[in-house]
């Protein structure tokens, strides 16, 4: 496999993944804004600052209203990460490698896209159901992909720019609420700390699965042990580490008994701290410290991957590279 179709791969279900996410944030705080006092900034705001983007965003619009911040996420040509320069950037790699993926997912990607750009009627939607479609459109690319797509290293790139993206987003949304949203002793426990902590979970997509794993009332502790260490919660951080370590595992074939290199340690050490740790332990260190070093893991594994796989090598192929369909450890869910 060339290194250029396995970043392209690799980039397309990260874009996928961030577009679906920013719909999905943007979705829930439409709905939360209707149960906040006219005009508040609430359930806005704290979106730029989980996307990474505030410097940019308070340079473009000084304001900061509601229908700003929903421009700057959903369709603002001058942020790279709104969602429909993420769709962009999905077909455009997609493009370059239409002989590696199936004509089902480019087909998906090219709708989504020409969507975007010249279905006027689709913008004319209520907010609620244009972010609804998107973030469905998105799903279904992720259902088509793993439909479609033989489990080769082709597909184990995609998968791994998916988790890889899941996880980092998944941290931003929980580190907005802990360290941004904290609200004042009066109000922990009060209605409108629920209700965030609520449109938290559908943020994640993790309410209806949190509420059949957690019978009791929703509290801040059960929600941050839900989203960062469950292991069997597809978007929670442990969940996304472990498959994040299968995938490298399987890209990588066997390494030397006892010479791990230095992708392989940091995975293997990020997924070790992230399962045997406690949400208390986690908690009494402090949450936020926590998290933003796990963020910095992230950024460094994609480092990692990127210089091991994506640079291309002098004969243009990957390093070390086997066929992961032939390899026991595809089976591997």
């Amino acid at each position: 496999m060339l290194s250029r179709v396995a970043d392209s791969l690799y980039w397309i279900n990260r874009y996928v993944e961030r577009a679906e996410n920013i719909s999905r944030f943007v979705e829930v705080s439409e709905a939360m804004a209707l149960d906040c006092p006219p005009g508040s900034a609430e359930p806005w705001l704290p979106l730029i600052d989980a996307s990474g983007d505030r410097e940019l965003f308070d340079s473009l619009y000084p304001r900061g209203t509601p229908d700003e911040v929903v421009a700057f996420l959903v369709s603002a040509e001058d942020n790279p990460s709104s969602v429909v320069n993420c769709i962009r950037h999905a077909r455009e790699n997609a493009r370059q490698i239409r002989e590696v993926i199936t004509t089902e997912m480019w087909e998906q990607i090219n709708d989504i896209y020409w969507t975007l750009q010249e279905n006027e009627s689709f913008w004319r939607q209520q907010p609620q159901e244009v972010l609804r479609e998107i973030r469905r459109a998105c799903q279904l690319f992720y259902g088509i992909t793993d439909a479609t797509l033989s489990r080769d290293l082709s597909w184990q790139f995609s998968r791994l720019g998916r988790l890889l993206e899941r996880a980092d987003k998944t941290t931003r949304i929980l580190d907005v609420k802990y360290f941004l949203l904290l609200p004042s002793p009066d109000e922990v426990g009060g209605v409108l700390d629920e209700l965030q902590w609520i449109s938290l979970l559908r943020s994640a997509g993790a309410y209806q699965m949190f509420r059949q794993a957690r019978q009791q009332a929703i509290e801040p502790k059960a929600v941050a042990a839900f989203l960062l260490l469950n292991p069997i919660f597809p978007r929670s951080v442990r969940y996304c580490l472990q498959r994040i370590h299968e995938t490298l595992h399987i890209v990588g074939g066997q390494a030397l008994p006892g010479v791990p290199d230095d992708l392989e340690c940091l995975s293997g050490i990020t997924l070790a701290r992230w399962s045997y740790t406690r949400i208390d332990d986690l908690i009494a260190s402090g949450l936020h410290e926590s998290i933003d070093a796990l963020q910095g893991d992230l950024n460094q594994l994609h480092e990692l991957i990127e210089r091991r796989y994506f640079i291309a090598t002098g004969d243009d192929t990957l390093p070390t590279l086997h066929s992961a369909s032939t390899d026991p450890a595809c089976v591997l869910a």
